[in-house]
């Protein structure tokens, strides 16, 4: 997979493909809330991206990732709330 919003490469870690399976998410939906989501800084290259998604009961979907020379995911959240 590659992010066109950050012209990276993404990366999943095992235990994001576990969550992704709990959730019924699959890679395409990971790349649509890396680029088209709402980006929130979490500190030292940690951060989330997340997005509401019509037609699914558990939103906020949120990606925990880590960005450097790749978007490495590192969790996939569901029912996330932002905090200030």
């Amino acid at each position: 997979m590659h992010s066109t919003r950050f012209d990276l490469p993404v990366v999943l870690t095992e235990h994001a493909r576990l969550r992704m399976a709990e959730r019924n998410i699959d890679a395409a939906l990971v790349l649509e809330i890396i680029d088209t989501g709402t980006l929130k800084d979490a500190g030292n290259a940690h951060y989330w991206l997340y997005k509401h998604l019509d037609g699914r009961a558990d939103n906020l979907l949120c990606v925990a990732a880590v960005i450097d020379n790749a978007v490495v995911v590192k969790t996939i959240m569901h029912h996330w709330e932002p905090r200030p």
